[in-house]
């Protein structure tokens, strides 16, 4: 298959980007503009407020701070991929071009700093304004695109970039897709496939690869022509202790739950202990956590309603204590913190 050859991916992906891009979106006034540059005068005023209304934007950015706490400077990033559509969206209005620009990510940090969220969140943005015609993000691993055996890989891998066309292509740990130390993995194919969709089909597909900083850096190295396909590096810094504290409150809330004081001084504690052992995962830890202190409270509820005449409230039912958190196994070093 040639450099420029765009893999087959069968029927079905036939609107043509100019419905989203170049001329496609003009305003019917000014149509029949030959030079919008040289003809428009600059005082024209355009829709700005149509242009926001329009697309919700800032209701997805609302929920991207809602959803995470800190990563100031990701949310950052995602605010200008939204500045440089919203305003590739007024320019077309006005009959000015705008070509797509390369939106190819790579997301690095440890596990459970946020990086799918921002993923969907980022979908969702980009199909907001009219980047992506469906913005759904189709997650994916290496066993998901590459075959065990000759000739399976290529069916694989196309059927998963047909499911991700007009959406996000979410790649986590995205170098274990090809081991270039090994002249036979079959994952070398897939890479070249991505090459090619990466190219030919950024206006209809962007490919997030996701996991460790110095093995995605590793990975870009060792392949050629990767690199230069992705278009902004967004680094997830961990979690400090506060914040993973602030997160456990927002879960709470979600779910309806709440510490006591003893409890909030008493989960500090269990975080400064964790965060000290063995696979600590920032969020997903704290997740993790909590799931296990829910369970602790209904056993506790359990144990005391064990007696017909048993009663509770609609304060046991929501409020945990330091005991549910003290009875974590985190405070035995000598117990696996992941089942504690």
């Amino acid at each position: 298959m040639s450099a420029d050859a765009r893999p087959s991916l069968g029927p079905g992906l036939d609107e043509r980007v100019e419905d989203r891009f170049g001329r496609g979106l003009v305003d019917e006034s000014f149509a029949d503009v030959g030079d919008p540059l040289a003809d428009l005068p600059d005082d024209l005023l355009v829709e700005v407020a149509d242009a926001v209304r329009d697309t919700a934007i800032r209701d997805v950015l609302a929920r991207l701070d809602e959803e995470l706490v800190a990563l100031h400077e990701v949310k950052r990033r995602v605010r200008e991929v939204a500045a440089l559509l919203l305003v590739d969206r007024m320019r077309r209005k006005i009959g000015l071009d705008s070509e797509p620009p390369t939106l190819h990510m790579s997301f690095t940090g440890n596990p459970g700093t946020g990086k799918t969220t921002v993923a969907q969140r980022m979908g969702e943005v980009l199909h907001k304004l009219g980047y992506l015609r469906k913005g759904h993000v189709v997650s994916v691993s290496r066993d998901d695109l590459v075959g065990q055996y000759v000739g399976h890989t290529a069916p694989k891998t196309r059927e998963v970039l047909k499911r991700a066309m007009g959406g996000v292509l979410f790649i986590d740990e995205a170098y274990h897709i090809y081991r270039v130390d090994n002249e036979r993995d079959y994952g070398q194919e897939t890479v070249e496939m991505l090459l090619q969709m990466m190219e030919n089909d950024r206006a209809d597909l962007v490919v997030i690869m996701a996991g460790y900083k110095d093995k995605i850096d590793r990975f870009f190295s060792d392949v050629p022509g990767l690199s230069s396909r992705i278009g902004h590096h967004i680094d997830f810094p961990d979690y400090s202790s506060d914040e993973l504290a602030q997160i456990a409150r927002l879960m709470l809330d979600r779910q309806q739950y709440r510490f006591t004081p003893e409890a909030e001084e008493a989960f500090a504690d269990y975080l400064a202990r964790r965060m000290r052992q063995p696979r600590f995962a920032n969020g997903r830890s704290v997740r993790n956590a909590l799931d296990r202190l829910r369970m602790r409270h209904a056993n506790r509820l359990w144990d005391a309603i064990d007696h017909d005449d048993a009663t509770l409230s609609k304060g046991d039912l929501v409020t945990i204590t330091a005991d549910d958190i003290h009875a974590s196994r985190v405070f035995d070093f000598a117990h696996d913190p992941e089942t504690s």
